[in-house]
C-alpha cells in the first residue's frame, strides 16, 4: 500500500478528541430532577434495557436527559418525531455540551415527492426532490463524529431507520493524508473521483460541497475541495508530486495549516470499484428473471420499459459509481440477501466492538413509537406498485425503512421520555420502570383548568384575550377542524385582536414564522389543532383556551388535553379553559390527573419557600 491516500480505516494521527461529556449549564438540577436522573442511572448500569422518564410538561425533560447522558457516558442517538423539534431539541443539547460533539440527522430534502404510478389513470409520477445542502452536510458530520469521536449525541428523526450505505464501505473509502506525502495532482483526481467528489472543470464554476477545483502555478498545484460535512473548502498544495502543505481558510480569507487530515466520501452511498462489476452483474442477472416473468405474464409494456430504465442505470454506475435513484440498488450494492434489512445509521453507532453499548433516547414517545411503526408499510405498497408495472425491479423493496422488530433488535439501553407515555413504553418498562417527575425547578403549578359552558363563547374568549393583553401574555387556542381554526382566527381579527391560524396546511417556515411573530409581541393569540400540543416552549403563553372539549376522539383524549394544557405549564399565571356542555371521561381524568400533580407541586413550594417564577427564554448556543 502507498504511503499518500491509503484507506486503512484508522486515524491519521492520535486522536484528541474528548473521551467523555462535559456539561455546562448555569444551574444544577433541581426540583424533580436529581432523583429522577438517580433513579435512571440506577437502572442503566444495572443492565435494565427500558426505563421511561414521565415527566410533566416545564420540569427540565431535557436538561434531565443531559445530566443523564453526561453520567452515563456513552453514545447517545436521541429520537425525535419532526425536523423541527429535532433541530430545537439538537440546538438545546448542544448549550449543555459546547465541547462535545452534538450532531442533527435529519432528511436532507427541503421537499420530496417519492417515485409513484397509479394505474387507475396510467399516471406515473417521477421522483422530484430539492435537496438542502446545509441539512446534508450535517448528516455527514454526524457519521464523520460516530467514526472519530466517542462523546458524541446525535438527534434523529426516523431518517435514522433508512438505508444509508454501507459503514464499512464509507470508513475503507476514507482518505488519510499526511503533509510529506508522496501525491501527484493526476493521482490525487483520481482517488477523489473514486470517492465520488465531482471536478469542476471550469475556474468560473461555483465550488460546492462534495466537489474539488485543480489549479496550477509555476511551482505548485493546488486541490481545493469541500467535503459535505465541512464548513469550508480544505487546500492541498502540492509540488513536485509531493504535499507540502494543508490549509483551510474562513471568510476573512486567513488560513489554519493542518498536518494530516482524513477526507470522507461525498456520498454514503459508496463502493470499492473492484465490487461495483460484480454488483451490476448481479442487477444484470436480476433483470432478465423480471423481464422474463413480465413477459410470461403478457406485460410486455412492463418488460420493455424495466429493461430500457435498467440498462441505462448500469451504463452509470459502471462509469460513475452513482445513478438516479441508485438506492434502489442498495440491495445489490451491498450484497444483501433478498429481505435482509438495510445498514442505516444505527450501523453506524454499533461499529467495532461496541455492539449495542450505547443510549438510544426516545423524546416524546408517545409519538415516536407509533411512526416507527408505521414507515415500513407505507413504502411498500407503493414500491410494490412500481414493481408490477415495470418501473423498478423487485430488490427495489429491500431499499426502505427498517421494520419494528428490526429496529428493536439493534437497540439497547434505552430511556422514553414523555409527559404522558404511551401504554407500549411503560409495558416494555414494567411495573418499576416509570421515573416520574411533577415538581418543576420554577415552581410553577400545573394549570388551573375551568370548564365553561360553549353558549356565548366567542365572546368570552375575548374578554379573556384582552385581560391577558394586559398583562403582555399570550393565548393559545385550541380548535377542532382546520377550517374552524381559520374561521376562529378571522373572528379575533375582526374584533381587534391580532391573531392568527397554524395548522398543517403551512409549510415549516410559515409554522416557524407564526410562532415567532407570538414571542415577538406581533401577534396576540394564535389558534391551532393539533401542532400546539407539544415541543413548543412558548412561556409568553399564559391562558389554553380549548374549543369543543367534550368531544370525543384522538384530538380530546386525555393524553390530547394535558399535552394541549402544557402549553401554559411555563408561566406562573397559566390557566386553562375547557368549553364544553358535557364533561367526558377525558375531561375528568384530565382534570384529575392535573390536580393530582398540583397538589404535589403546592406541597413542594410550601416546604421550599418557593414562590413560582414563569420561564425567561434562555439563548441557544447554535450548532
Amino acid at each position: 500500500m502507498d504511503q499518500a491516500w491509503h484507506s486503512n480505516g484508522g486515524p491519521a494521527s492520535s486522536d484528541d478528541s474528548c473521551s467523555k461529556f462535559e456539561i455546562d449549564a448555569p444551574f444544577s438540577p433541581t426540583g424533580d430532577q436529581p432523583q429522577a436522573v438517580k433513579k435512571i442511572l440506577d437502572r442503566l448500569r444495572k443492565g435494565c434495557q427500558y426505563t421511561v422518564l414521565r415527566g410533566a410538561t416545564g420540569t427540565g425533560k431535557t436538561f434531565t436527559m443531559a445530566q443523564i447522558i453526561a453520567a452515563y457516558g456513552k453514545r447517545t442517538l436521541i429520537l425525535c418525531h419532526n425536523k423541527t423539534l429535532a433541530a430545537q431539541l439538537a440546538r438545546e443539547i448542544k448549550s449543555y455540551f459546547p465541547r462535545n460533539a452534538v450532531e442533527l440527522f435529519v432528511s436532507y430534502y427541503n421537499y420530496y415527492q417519492p417515485e409513484a404510478y397509479m394505474p387507475s389513470s396510467d399516471t406515473y409520477i417521477s421522483k422530484t426532490t430539492s435537496i438542502n445542502d446545509e441539512l446534508d452536510a450535517l448528516r455527514h458530520r454526524a457519521t464523520k463524529s460516530l467514526f472519530e469521536r466517542e462523546d458524541v449525541v446525535v438527534v434523529s428523526t426516523v431518517s435514522c431507520i433508512y438505508g444509508l450505505g454501507l459503514p464499512a464501505n464509507y470508513l475503507k473509502a476514507r482518505l488519510t493524508v499526511n503533509v510529506g506525502d508522496e501525491l501527484s495532482i493526476e493521482r490525487a483526481c483520481r482517488l477523489l473521483k473514486e470517492i465520488l467528489y465531482t471536478e469542476c472543470e471550469s475556474p468560473a464554476e461555483e465550488l460546492e460541497r462534495g466537489c474539488f477545483r485543480v489549479s496550477h502555478s509555476p511551482f505548485s498545484s493546488d486541490v481545493l475541495l469541500w467535503p459535505p460535512y465541512e464548513v469550508r473548502p480544505i487546500r492541498l498544495q502540492l509540488s513536485d508530486a509531493v504535499l507540502v502543505e494543508i490549509s483551510t481558510s474562513d471568510m476573512s480569507g486567513s488560513e489554519e495549516s493542518l498536518s494530516c487530515i482524513n477526507i470522507y466520501p461525498a456520498r454514503h452511498h459508496v463502493m470499492p470499484k473492484s465490487l461495483m462489476e460484480a454488483a451490476c452483474l448481479n442487477i444484470e442477472q436480476e433483470l432478465e428473471e423480471h423481464v422474463r416473468v413480465l413477459r410470461t405474464e403478457g406485460q410486455l409494456d412492463a418488460a420493455s420499459r424495466i429493461e430500457m430504465r435498467t440498462k441505462e442505470d448500469l451504463v452509470h454506475l459502471r462509469e460513475s459509481g452513482v445513478c438516479s435513484g441508485v438506492e434502489n440498488y442498495s440491495r445489490h450494492l451491498s450484497f444483501r440477501d433478498p429481505g435482509d434489512a438495510p445498514e442505516t445509521l444505527l450501523e453506524y453507532f454499533t461499529r467495532g466492538e461496541g455492539g449495542k453499548d450505547w443510549l438510544l433516547v426516545v423524546d416524546e414517545s408517545h409519538v415516536s413509537l407509533p411512526q416507527l411503526r408505521g414507515m415500513y408499510n407505507a413504502d411498500r405498497s407503493r414500491k410494490e406498485t412500481l414493481i408490477k408495472h415495470g418501473f423498478r425491479l423487485p430488490s427495489a423493496l429491500d431499499n426502505r425503512p427498517l421494520r419494528e422488530e428490526e429496529f428493536w433488535s439493534k437497540i439497547g439501553a434505552t430511556l422514553f421520555v414523555s409527559a404522558t407515555p404511551g401504554a407500549k413504553e411503560e409495558t416494555l418498562a414494567g411495573d418499576n420502570g416509570v421515573v416520574e417527575m411533577v415538581i418543576r425547578p420554577t415552581g410553577i403549578l400545573d394549570p388551573e383548568i375551568e370548564v365553561k359552558p360553549t353558549k356565548n363563547q366567542l365572546n368570552v374568549m375575548l374578554e379573556e384575550i384582552q385581560a391577558r393583553k394586559e398583562h403582555g401574555d399570550k393565548v393559545l387556542l385550541m380548535a377542532f377542524t382546520k377550517r374552524n381554526a381559520e374561521d376562529v382566527a378571522a373572528w379575533l381579527c375582526d374584533n381587534n385582536v391580532n391573531a392568527s391560524y397554524i395548522h398543517s396546511g403551512l409549510n415549516t417556515v410559515e409554522r416557524a414564522e407564526v410562532l415567532q411573530e407570538l414571542q415577538s409581541g406581533g401577534l396576540d393569540a394564535v389558534v391551532g389543532v393539533n401542532l400546539l400540543r407539544e415541543g413548543i416552549d412558548l412561556p409568553q403563553v399564559s391562558l389554553v383556551l380549548v374549543l369543543d372539549a367534550d368531544k370525543e376522539g384522538f384530538l380530546r383524549s386525555c393524553r390530547a388535553l394535558i399535552q394541549i394544557i402544557g402549553r401554559a405549564a411555563r408561566n406562573e399565571r397559566g390557566k386553562a379553559i375547557f368549553f364544553a356542555d358535557r364533561e367526558t371521561a377525558a375531561m375528568r381524568e384530565c382534570i384529575e390527573e392535573t390536580y393530582r400533580r398540583r397538589r404535589m407541586q403546592q406541597l413542594y413550594n410550601e416546604k421550599h419557600s418557593l414562590r413560582p417564577v414563569s420561564v425567561s427564554r434562555r439563548e441557544m448556543r447554535s450548532l
